[in-house]
């Protein structure tokens, strides 16, 4: 059987030149991979039957050796000797097979070395048994670690790919079934109950409800009604329910989210790199070390015997194999990036596990973040001279070229557009408004900062409210203005407490009103909070902070937050809602737009962190024993084998706990 057969999985991720951990693979004796092991029980056996081979022949040889079995005469010398060459051919033809290949790219000093200089070592000395037991034990963990890695990987594709095959299009009144690939933005899809949604669009039946949970984490049924964007991976429930395709296969949500967790595994944390540099140097000089370790006490020791300092030396090479540590740190990301994915909740790279988990302050949006961002209208108020319906139906009229939650409140509230209204030179100011040119006049409608940036004066008690307002104003007049009401979202005060109990300082920013944020900080318990903020403003404040040496995160959810998210340590963007270009540039993404994911996602950072070093010491701790006694003569290859192979699946076993874990 080829090498790839047995150790091509976590061999690769061990050897210390390797950036990625692939799947186990069968090979067909012609140099090529022909895909995947599957998970059924015919695959498992014919991943191990090498092993179990080998660990058979090994068996009889050890019963025969110590007489558990009549001791035949021939088994004698060469005979012993090829018996046990024929166990260890299973198990030792891949890994010297893949040391030539390292050899090749010129990688001298990988595991596979280490691994056929003390197997053929033990052999060059008669100790045959210790020579396959080395091998064997070697071989069976890598594949042990192997499948560990494949589930971790598979247990997050699972959790995210959930888009069927073939979609059932409407066409005619007729149904008619194709894969899903094939289908066009414009056409009109029909989903069954139970049956999940391949593509986003838009619904189109009155009312149908789904699960949501491939994409947020949240069980709990979602209702939509006509006009609502529904996305690819949501489960219809309980109607027979109509969606027009609104976007192409690869482009959906789903596939976004799908492609940030793959690329995520390419982005490694600085533990990570640090292990695999570390292992670069470490394995150069463990060779060298178990060279003076044979040669070496031939100056200091009286009654030097060579094969005892070169089972000395066998011991040490057979412990210092890094493969623990390179094996089971990104496994234990992996186990990060899954949970927190089984949670609705995205990280882009192993790497912002571990800046998380360092967080000091967390820095959010009031609107979309903390609020629902979810506006009605409160109050109207219409300066003399000016009459209602014309204040907004201008108002309406220029709000329809903006998407922010705002604006959705005011086009609900003044109801159809005036289309006998031409706007020209239509404008947004960032952190302001909108400013327009109707009939050859200028009509202002943002916040009252709008209106002292164009000189237009106002009623001073109007800029007072704490309320959100939409001011108007018109060839240099205050035309008037719209109070707007937003809602906490329910687990705001939760999260912003959970926060405060890790120890790390809740902030809010906003481009709203001062006296709207601080009602809202108020509420939540916020002790840091200013509104008034363009968005150079917010990112003057992230600098500030960042200024103290503090670690910040910044949550946002709106096209002006991509700049401050940029700009901070981790940036998180509620998905949600929240617009593409936040989305892109956040490091971190909470599909269901709770703040509550906040905390969750910083505990499953530092869980992560707290595993990835725990693994880090065990190996050490134990290497380093087993490497000291065996250089003083006091541990056999036996012990060194099993303390080997031990620490790897130990520290396998904790690297995919955290997928387990409550959050």
């Amino acid at each position: 059987m080829d090498t790839k057969t047995q150790n091509h999985t976590a061999s690769c991720s061990c050897c210390a030149s390797e950036d990625h951990i692939p799947d186990p693979v069968y090979a067909h004796g012609d140099g090529h991979d022909h895909g995947p092991v599957q998970s059924g029980t015919p695959s498992i056996v014919r991943l191990f039957l090498p092993a179990i081979v080998s660990f058979a022949l090994l068996l009889i040889g050890l019963a025969v050796d110590n007489a558990w079995l009549p001791r035949p005469s021939f088994f004698e010398y060469w005979t012993r000797f090829i018996w046990y060459a024929v166990a260890y051919v299973p198990v030792g033809g891949p890994v010297v097979l893949e040391m030539l290949q390292a050899f090749r790219k010129k990688e001298i000093f990988s595991e596979f070395t280490l691994m056929v200089l003390a197997t053929l070592g033990a052999f060059s000395i008669g100790e045959y048994p210790e020579g396959v037991a080395v091998m064997l034990f070697y071989t069976v963990g890598e594949n042990l670690q192997g499948l560990a890695v494949r589930r971790a990987k598979g247990n997050i594709k699972a959790l995210l790919d959930q888009r069927p095959d073939e979609v059932t299009l409407l066409e005619a009144g007729r149904p008619r079934t194709i894969r899903a690939k094939q289908a066009a933005i414009g056409q009109i899809l029909q989903l069954k109950p139970g049956e999940k949604l391949a593509l986003d669009g838009e619904l189109l039946s009155d009312r149908a409800a789904f699960n949501t949970a491939a994409l947020t984490g949240e069980s709990k049924p979602d209702t939509k009604i006509t006009g609502d964007a529904v996305l690819a991976g949501m489960i219809n429930l309980n109607t027979v329910a109509q969606v027009r395709i609104t976007t192409a296969y690869n482009d959906s949500k789903l596939s976004k989210i799908i492609a940030l967790v793959q690329d995520a595994t390419a982005q490694k944390a600085p533990t990570e790199l640090f292990i695999r540099r570390f292992a670069k140097v470490y394995t150069p000089i463990v060779v060298l070390l178990a060279v003076l370790i044979t040669t070496l006490p031939v100056l200091f020791v009286a009654d030097y015997v060579f094969t005892d300092w070169l089972y000395r030396a066998l011991v040490f090479l057979v412990i210092s194999c890094p493969c623990a540590l390179v094996i089971s740190i990104p496994l234990g990301y992996f186990g990060g990036i899954g949970a927190a994915s089984r949670h609705g909740i995205l990280f882009k790279g192993s790497n912002f596990l571990d800046a998380l988990a360092t967080i000091r302050q967390v820095v959010m949006d009031k609107t979309g973040t903390l609020t629902k961002g979810v506006f009605t209208v409160q109050e109207v108020f219409i300066s003399e001279g000016f009459d209602r319906a014309e204040v907004l139906a201008w108002t309406h009229a220029l709000e329809r070229n903006s998407t922010h939650p705002v604006a959705t409140a005011i086009r609900e509230y003044a109801g159809p557009v005036d289309d006998t209204l031409r706007l020209e030179a239509v404008e947004e100011i960032a952190g302001y408004g909108l400013s327009a040119l109707l009939d050859g006049k200028q009509l202002l409608v943002g916040n009252f900062k709008l209106l002292d940036r164009f000189g237009v004066n106002y009623d001073a008690a109007a800029g007072h409210t704490t309320q959100t307002v939409v001011a108007v104003g018109y060839d240099g007049r205050f035309a008037g203005y719209l109070t707007i009401a937003d809602e906490l979202k329910p687990d705001a005060a939760k999260a912003i407490g959970e926060l405060k109990t890790m120890g790390i300082v809740p902030t809010m920013l906003s481009g709203d009103r001062t006296a709207v944020v601080r009602e809202v900080a108020d509420k939540l318990d916020i002790p840091q909070a200013y509104g008034d903020l363009l968005p150079e403003d917010k990112a003057d404040k992230i600098k500030e902070l960042k200024a103290f040496n503090y670690r910040v995160a910044f949550v946002g959810d709106g096209v002006n937050d991509a700049p401050v998210v940029a700009l901070s340590d981790v940036g998180i963007a509620m998905g949600g809602l929240g617009s593409d270009a936040t989305i892109e540039t956040a490091d971190v993404v909470i599909q269901d737009d709770m703040p509550s994911k906040i905390p969750v996602a910083i505990r499953i950072g530092k869980a992560t962190r707290r595993i990835v070093w725990q693994n880090i010491t065990l190996a050490f701790v134990v290497k380093a024993a087993v490497l000291i006694l065996g250089a003083g003569g006091l541990a056999n290859m036996w012990e060194a084998v099993f303390a080997d192979v031990g620490v790897a699946l130990l520290a396998i076993g904790n690297a995919i706990r955290i997928q387990r874990m409550d959050f």
